[in-house]
């Protein structure tokens, strides 16, 4: 005998897609919503009445603006209701922030590594600020995020290569964060990934990424070069979570060691201490990369000839890197992150042109490369991890 679902199982099955669509932005009106879920009018009000009384959206009956025929009820995230702790580890320390729904961060707080810089002490350091930022505020936290600079293995949640924070290989980070969030006190779901990944999938949702089916995005933090492919609103991680590992493409065997042991590796041909080296420059410990990275591109667009020849090669090494990419996964978008981003707009050209030259797909001229659009696209992807438990079933997270 086949299971008979009642309305009110549909009506259940129907709240996490529906949060989704007002999450992300694609359904701003509630006859919005009924389309994009194939329901009725009246499952659909049912259903935003549901996430309203969760305290997850709000439901405005003054007709949205410029609509036809009956008027439809206006949707958004209610900004008082619950939040997420965004968390994001990087080579020179780690980054926390609150988010609400629809991808917005509250103001985030940036703290350097503690020394030594061991896993525990560093997720120890990472959950202590983060207890401090949920205590200050009034709204309930149902989750936390970490973005890690590190493949991290599925399912055990283990640091693969955590080259740039020298972390011993396969290093429990997701049940040592759990350990320390237990000891905090804190009672919230907990969940750990890679930040190109989780990049990857927050310019997908809310930024330069929207509408693409199949999006590559490249990115560099500090130090290494990540890369992460968006599959139709899906991340690919492939069998155990570590696809797309782009920082160790070879584009140059005569380059820069590596600390995988190779040569060349994008990883180190295309990150920021690669700019500054091809400059001529050391790397100052007591700034951040990023401000030096931004003094070379500044010195070259004043016409610094040794500063603009270091932008030409590294922009040469990523073009040669996303040919690489893009002629093995065929994507219809690449999106750069914030450092390379700042080479697009320094040489557009000379990479799209590198690009063409070096990849199939990218001769036919249909591929567009665009810079990314989020302030911190990896800490708004640790939001969007911490927020996964409650997108696929808000009534089974909030409501109990």
């Amino acid at each position: 005998m086949q299971p008979t679902h009642t309305s009110a199982d549909r009506g259940r099955a129907a709240l996490g897609p529906a949060l989704e669509l007002v999450h992300t932005g694609a359904a701003p009106t509630r006859s919005a919503l009924t389309s994009a879920l194939g329901v009725t009018r009246a499952t659909a009000g049912a259903v935003t009445c549901e996430l309203e009384a969760l305290n997850l959206i709000t439901v405005d009956s003054r007709p949205a603006g410029g609509t036809r025929g009956r008027p439809s009820h206006r949707l958004a995230v209610d900004p008082s209701g619950p939040v997420v702790l965004a968390a994001q580890i990087h080579a020179d320390g780690f980054t926390v922030a609150l988010a609400t729904l629809g991808g917005a961060l509250g103001p985030h707080r940036d703290f350097p590594l503690p020394v030594p810089a061991s896993p525990e002490r560093v997720l120890h350091a990472v959950v202590t600020e983060a207890a401090a930022l949920i205590a200050a505020d009034p709204r309930r936290c149902v989750g936390l995020g970490l973005a890690v600079p590190t493949p991290v293995a599925l399912p055990d949640r283990t640091a693969v290569a955590a080259m740039y924070l020298d972390w011993p290989s396969g290093t429990p980070v997701g049940d040592l964060l759990e350990q320390q969030v237990a000891a905090a006190g804190l009672s919230v779901a907990v969940d750990v990934a890679n930040d190109a990944n989780l990049a990857a999938l927050a310019e997908h949702r809310h930024g330069a990424g929207r509408g693409s089916r199949h999006l590559l995005y490249i990115t560099s933090g500090h130090r290494g070069v990540g890369g992460a492919l968006v599959v139709e609103g899906k991340l690919h991680t492939g069998s155990a979570g570590l696809a797309l590992e782009v920082g160790q493409l070879t584009v140059d065997p005569d380059g820069r060691l590596c600390p995988c042991g190779n040569r060349g590796c994008l990883d180190v041909e295309a990150d920021p201490p690669a700019l500054l080296a091809a400059a001529g420059r050391e790397v100052d410990p007591a700034r951040p990369l990023l401000d030096q990275t931004r003094d070379v591109l500044a010195d070259a667009a004043a016409g610094d000839a040794r500063a603009r020849g270091a932008v030409e090669h590294v922009t040469d090494r990523l073009g040669l890197g996303i040919a690489g990419v893009i002629n093995i996964l065929n994507p219809d978008r690449v999106v750069l992150g914030a450092f390379h981003s700042a080479l697009l707009v320094a040489a557009p050209d000379r990479l799209a042109r590198v690009v063409a030259e070096r990849s199939y797909w990218g001769r036919s001229g249909q591929i567009p490369i665009a810079p990314a659009v989020l302030e911190r696209s990896e800490l708004a992807g640790a939001a969007e991890l911490a927020w996964a438990p409650v997108l696929a079933d808000p009534l089974g997270v909030l409501g109990g």
